[in-house]
């Protein structure tokens, strides 16, 4: 009989690629993890891993009981979710990703709402960047993700997840002062000349302000580079950058940009996604509800969805 642990220690590192790698992520020691999949080896009766480099690579039989571990912990998954929904009080630990604006705007009403209506359910909450969430939810480091998708940028999708559309925001552009721009394009215009804060290259977000830039007829000029949106709310109001801004960070506080709608009335999708095997996990449903109802608050004094 295969040993379940040791099936889970090589599905770590089909994904993570190095005994290093899995030796972190699992507090382990790399000596321990070797061990360990030397010993699956022998319980096996196969070759499960070949030296490729200073690396180690899977073999095809290794890809098989990979794939058996993915399906084992499905199924366990499944059982805990099935336990759980036979208790009379919803309990548990919900691990979740969050991209930063909802995490500023959505999280605090949602986590207070839980801890007033379901105390027994613990939420560990850490901000991560909706593409490598997403994988990682699928990975089981989350349980669940709250994600991000702008126009023509479709988020990644992984087989196994399960994906929910919670609401959705405008973006526009921000500049400095308080004085309204009679057009769309006039926004653009002074934007040209002007340099512009943007997320780090390969986010979704950079990639949709670069573009609508382009498709307005100009090379953005980008001098400034951070994923803190307070940093760049910051740089815009001190009249020192420009920005595409989802509406959602302005909940709750004042500002004294120039808010300009750019043309096509760009939007976007704010979502939840959890794996296919905890449907019907109670703590996951509650939270989601909770989200659900926060953002609802939310559109109250903001856009629809």
């Amino acid at each position: 009989m295969l040993d379940v642990r040791k099936l889970v220690l090589l599905r770590e590192l089909a994904i993570r690629g190095t005994i290093a790698a899995v030796a972190e992520a699992l507090s382990f020691s790399p000596s321990a993890v070797s061990q360990q999949l030397s010993a699956l080896e022998r319980e096996a009766g196969v070759e499960l891993l070949r030296k490729a480099g200073r690396r180690v690579q899977l073999t095809p039989q290794a890809e098989v009981l990979v794939a058996s571990a993915a399906e084992l912990l499905d199924t366990l998954e499944r059982a805990d979710v099935a336990l759980q929904a036979s208790l009379s009080t919803v309990s548990g630990t919900v691990r979740v990703a969050v991209f930063q604006s909802a995490a500023l705007t959505l999280m605090p009403a949602a986590l207070r709402s839980m801890t007033d209506e379901h105390p027994a359910v613990r939420i560990e909450m850490a901000q991560q960047e909706p593409g490598q969430a997403l994988h990682d939810t699928w990975a089981r480091e989350f349980d669940l993700v709250v994600g991000e998708e702008y126009p023509a940028h479709s988020a990644p999708w992984l087989d196994g997840l399960e994906r929910h559309d919670l609401t959705s925001d405008a973006i526009e552009l921000a500049l400095p002062g308080e004085r309204e721009s009679p057009h769309p394009l006039a926004g653009f215009g002074d934007a040209r000349s002007m340099p512009w804060v943007m997320e780090p290259r390969g986010t979704a977000s950079r990639h949709f302000a670069e573009q609508l830039c382009r498709t307005a007829g100009f090379e953005p000029d980008v001098r400034y580079e951070t994923a803190d949106l307070q940093t760049q709310i910051r740089l815009i109001e001190t009249g020192n950058a420009v920005a595409f801004m989802p509406e959602l960070v302005w909940a709750g506080r004042p500002t004294t940009c120039r808010l300009i709608v750019p043309p096509g009335a760009p939007r976007r999708t704010i979502f939840t996604a959890h794996r296919s095997s905890a449907s019907g996990s109670a703590a996951i449903t509650a939270l989601r509800a909770a989200l659900a109802a926060s953002a609802a608050a939310w559109r109250g004094v903001g856009s629809p969805l």
